[in-house]
């Protein structure tokens, strides 16, 4: 179990504080807005009514403790640039923030911010990814066009042996294969798939691209 800080608890910031207190974590979140706090106050270890533009603020709340701070203030670019300055002049290592904007973002990146989210811009991107392939029913990138996707088996599908589905594209690799409860690490190539199985598969995105094509050509 870990500290985190969230600060700005609007829709985003709420979400993210919420889910990692469902992870067992201890969550300080900060928000000018006393009803955005008191909205879910009942929910986070610590909930505070503050300036995170204030260093003083961020310093009594001694915030050099948490594992990570995540900025997730929203329309103000500017309170966000000196909320994530003061953290990094108090030598908080760890800064995932929220951008508003390409200008942000650019920001952000000559901050050094360890990570920068487009919370909107990520949505559209899986909502398209989703209407486009919809066999895929999420996928993580691991950066240098890597992705690791999560592809659920549909009735089209039922009967397929994994091998007819890979041997046109062997750059991508198999990780795991799901039925039921079972889960199963080392996939048999020839194992025969049965509709709502679950396959976690990597690879490149060309190669992923052409998987979901022969999906729907199936």
């Amino acid at each position: 179990m870990a500290l985190f800080a969230v600060i700005g608890l609007g829709s985003f910031g709420a979400t993210v504080a919420t889910q990692l207190i469902s992870l067992k974590h201890d969550v300080i979140g900060i928000d000018l807005d006393k009803k955005y706090v008191e909205n879910i106050s009942d929910q986070l270890t610590h909930a505070v009514i503050a300036d995170a533009t204030d260093e003083h603020v961020l310093d009594e709340l001694d915030i050099q403790r948490c594992e990570a701070v995540v900025v997730a203030i929203g329309e103000d670019i500017e309170a966000s640039i000196l909320c994530v300055l003061h953290l990094k002049n108090m030598g908080v290592k760890k800064i995932w923030a929220k951008a508003k904007s390409k200008a942000h973002h650019m920001i952000l990146t000559h901050l050094n911010v360890e990570k920068i989210i487009h919370p909107e811009e990520d949505m559209g991107v899986r909502v398209a990814q989703s209407l486009s392939y919809p066999m895929v029913s999420r996928y993580m990138s691991l950066e240098d066009d890597h992705y690791i996707v999560k592809i659920e088996i549909h009735a089209d599908h039922h009967g397929t042996p994994l091998n007819q589905l890979m041997k046109h594209i062997p750059e991508i690799t198999t990780l795991l294969h799901k039925r039921g409860s079972t889960l199963q690490y080392h996939v048999d190539a020839n194992q025969i798939l049965q509709e709502g199985d679950i396959l976690l598969v990597e690879g490149l995105l060309e190669p992923l691209r052409r998987l979901a094509k022969y999906f729907k050509h199936l």
